[in-house]
């Protein structure tokens, strides 16, 4: 369709003919991105004129104006119009009845209106008072009327707003920081809102408003670019849910990949994450110009006269070689010459992170466009350079995100590139995986005077997840890539080995603490055979706690930190040589001994509650972005001590109850209590570690009283929580993949050991528990672990007899438990 076809259709047809124009080119699949916009403004401006010549025949001195993204030419399907109707007084009357020719026929077609009628000094007045109506005004677009009346408040808008930039700069960035604290980054949601977020449409809006104030400017270069293809995946989106929306939510991505073309719902995270970095490392540059020449138009021109006579230089400062600092940022020195020192991009972002200072820009660009690729191996000071800006803490995010937006990283790691940007669909992953591994080497930076080698510390925290570019198990096809790639950064052969140890096994110490019995010999043995040195072991611990802390609040606690510490005490007595000993039966407290007494005397389950604490995680290690210890112990949970008398159904009946009660179970162990000599029966002892999911916890007397309805038969327990299932729904989301159980070989000499990794819910051990019991396998002892969303359980479990189950049955078991799960 033709420009003139839409004008005769919507002049002739109305808001029908409009309606029919408009749906005919959303439908157009030749045509879309910019050149589809633009054709939606147009024809929409079409028809608007012809509203506005119909009721203001009589009518002069007004005029109609597309301001914000309609002003710009940028309507997405779903989109607002943002209209002003301008007059200049004379008659308010012919106005108000014009104004209504034009709001009501766009209200009947269900489109979304901000409209305002204002007169020129009005105008001029709410934006002066209202700074996102001037923002929207910067953009104001003529479509009908007095086109001298247009001009007059363009004009009279980007005059004050560059006559007012000293003032509303200033409010214009404290606005975008707190949209960024309320939405969070673009370049890291995996449920992004594409305009609101940092990094987003309203940021790339307000680097076009610094750059009209003409104060300062945002770099250009991929700006446009980046702009464009968010609103691409914004028109998709509109298209693809009929909704006026922002947020790209978990089950539209498929669909809105596709109507794209693009390969998959990562493909198209990766896109947007791309985009908004540009825009918000765009962002960050120009906010810093913005502040230096405040700063600069803040001193007085007397005293600047008296300083410098004029035009004062600023002062440089020497940081390192080649690199000097000048108004707040590391610059290149006039001396340095890239061209002839390839060291140089890694000195300059070394000496900028150690100072605390961004790399400016003009210093990357120059870097980017004349340095020279580093030989293989690299040279001992590239090397020293990269560990010195990895060790630099905090700061190496921001110098770090500056070498990347100039392509230096990918020049300098080229197997960089396969994980940057890359999202990671896991609720426990707050960042993407290179920015991941970034803030690894920054909490390692914190733990570096723990270790002998602080050096392969950091490297392994940088490199620990960049197998996840490639197919299958990352930590495989990290060890074979980080191998390569230390021996091309100059690490010799033997640094090189350590370093691909730490890489294929970084989750070996957290998996093995949370998910199997530690005092089981070959538990810790497997460990020790794996890790093989001192060394290794404390860098591989270190190296856990900074991927923990680096990969969000649910990866890393009290709790965890303390399993770790156990086994990580338990391997290093092995590899300085104490023999490991076959585990006897542990001598009972005098607490579990009156509990077991009790329970034989009443013939029923009897219990304590009892707080666990240990000393603060920052009491012997720092910890990057963490107050100061303050010597309060911190919570490890509650320990719960069951004794009751031997008897089947106990775990389900015992998992039940908690789970009625709404406790979490972080360590559950059961064992058969030697009872004193004398006293007959047999008394099971559950030493369990629970927490509230939230309020506080129940009373001793109330689980007790429940239990023993479980334990009787008398408590429904399944009824109840499909009770509260059924009252309280859970939001439906993402269907999760299902229940997998498999059996760890030779993980224990001692019993066999069922590992289940499922979607965490209410009343899942309780499921669990009636499934073991239904296969008829006693259950030694079990370890429960809940990252996010997942339950990831492994359950020591023997004969009737007390042996390992033979390789088939526990198969078998396996598979039932499964399909128990999945039912």
């Amino acid at each position: 369709m033709t420009s003139t076809d839409t004008h005769d259709e919507t002049q002739d047809s109305g808001p029908s003919g409009y309606a029919a124009a408009r749906l005919r080119l959303l439908t157009e699949e030749a045509r879309s991105g910019p050149p589809r916009r633009a054709a939606l403004a147009r024809l929409t401006d079409d028809w608007l004129t012809g509203l506005f010549a119909a009721g203001a025949e009589q009518l002069r001195g007004a005029s109609l104006i597309a301001v914000g993204g309609y002003g710009r030419g940028e309507l997405s399907p779903r989109s607002d119009l943002d209209l002003l109707l301008l007059h200049d007084g004379s008659d308010p009357k012919a106005v108000a009845a014009l104004a209504d020719r034009l709001w009501y026929p766009v209200w009947d077609l269900g489109i979304a209106l901000d409209h305002s009628v204002r007169t020129l000094a009005e105008a001029r007045r709410t934006a002066g008072e209202d700074l996102k109506v001037q923002l929207g005004l910067l953009d104001a677009r003529h479509i009908a009327g007095d086109l001298g009346l247009t001009a007059a408040l363009r004009t009279a808008v980007l005059a004050d707003w560059r006559n007012q930039a000293p003032k509303r700069l200033p409010e214009l960035q404290e606005l975008c920081a707190e949209r960024a604290e309320r939405q969070g980054e673009l370049q890291y949601l995996l449920e992004p809102d594409l305009k609101e977020a940092r990094g987003g449409l309203r940021d790339a809006t307000a680097l076009r408003a610094v750059a009209a104030s003409w104060l300062a400017d945002a770099p250009r270069e991929g700006l446009a670019d980046a702009r464009r293809r968010l609103l691409d995946v914004r028109d998709a989106l509109h298209l693809t849910t009929g909704r006026a929306t922002d947020r790209l939510a978990l089950q539209e991505q498929d669909q809105v990949a596709a109507a794209l073309g693009l390969l998959d719902a990562d493909t198209l995270l990766r896109q947007v994450y791309e985009a908004a970095r540009g825009i918000a490392y765009a962002g960050d540059v120009t906010w810093r110009e913005v502040g230096r020449v405040l700063r600069s138009r803040a001193v007085r021109p007397r005293r600047r006269a008296m300083i410098g006579g004029g035009k004062q230089n600023a002062e440089r400062s020497p940081l390192a070689e080649g690199v000097v600092e000048q108004d707040g940022e590391a610059v290149l020195a006039r001396a340095a010459r890239p061209e002839r020192d390839p060291v140089l991009p890694l000195r300059a972002a070394a000496a900028a992170a150690q100072a605390g200072l961004p790399l400016s820009l003009h210093a990357v660009r120059r870097l980017a466009a004349t340095v020279r690729p580093l030989p293989t191996p690299w040279p001992a000071e590239a090397r020293e350079q990269l560990v010195t800006l990895l060790g630099a803490g905090r700061p190496t995010v921001d110098v770090w995100e500056a070498l990347e937006a100039e392509g230096l990283i990918t020049r300098l790691l080229p197997d960089w590139e396969r994980v940057r940007c890359r999202p990671q669909r896991n609720a426990v992953h707050i960042w993407t995986v290179d920015r991941h591994l970034i803030e690894t080497a920054v909490r390692a930076s914190a733990l570096t005077r723990r270790v002998h080698r602080p050096d392969l510390l950091l490297v392994a925290a940088l490199l620990h997840d960049i197998g996840k570019g490639w197919p299958g198990d990352h930590s495989v096809a990290g060890e074979t890539i980080v191998r390569d790639m230390a021996a091309r950064i100059g690490f010799d052969r033997a640094d090189a080995g350590i370093l691909a140890t730490l890489v294929r096994h970084h989750l070996l110490l957290v998996e093995t603490a949370t998910r199997r019995d530690l005092d089981d010999p070959a538990t810790v043995r497997a460990v020790a055979d794996t890790v093989g040195t001192q060394g290794t072991l404390e860098l591989l611990h270190a190296l856990t706690e900074a991927d923990a802390l680096a990969t969000g609040p649910a990866a890393w606690s009290a709790w965890r930190a303390s399993l770790v510490a156990d086994l990580v005490t338990r391997v290093s007595a092995v590899l300085a040589g104490d023999p490991l000993e076959e585990p006897e039966a542990a001598a009972p407290t005098a607490e579990q001994e009156r509990l077991a007494l009790e329970a034989v005397a009443t013939g029923g389950p009897v219990l304590s509650l009892r707080a666990r604490t240990e000393p603060p995680a920052g009491s012997t290690t720092g910890q990057a972005d963490t107050p100061q210890p303050t010597g309060e112990p911190e919570p490890l949970g509650v320990e719960l001590l069951i004794a009751v008398p031997d008897q089947a159904g106990v775990l389900p009946a015992v998992a039940g109850v908690l789970a009625l009660h709404r406790l979490t179970v972080r360590t559950a162990e059961l064992r058969t209590l030697e009872l004193p000599e004398g006293v007959e029966g047999s008394v099971l002892l559950l030493d369990w570690r629970v927490a509230a999911e939230y309020g506080s916890l129940p009373q001793a007397a109330r689980l007790r009283a429940d239990l023993v309805r479980a334990l009787d038969g008398t408590l429904d327990i399944a009824g109840r929580l499909a009770e509260r299932d059924a009252a309280h729904p859970r939001r439906r989301g993402v269907v999760p993949p299902p229940a997998r159980v498999t059996v760890a070989p030779a993980a224990s000499r001692l019993a066999t050991v069922i590992e289940v990794r499922a979607q965490d819910a209410p009343g899942l051990l309780f499921r669990i528990g009636q499934a073991l019991e239904d296969v008829a396998v006693c259950l030694r002892s079990a370890h429960a672990s809940t990252l996010g969303a997942n339950a990831v359980d492994a359950f020591y479990v023997t004969t009737l007899e007390g042996a390992p189950l033979p390789g088939e049955e526990a198969v078998s078991v396996a598979r039932k438990l499964e399909e128990t799960l999945r039912a």
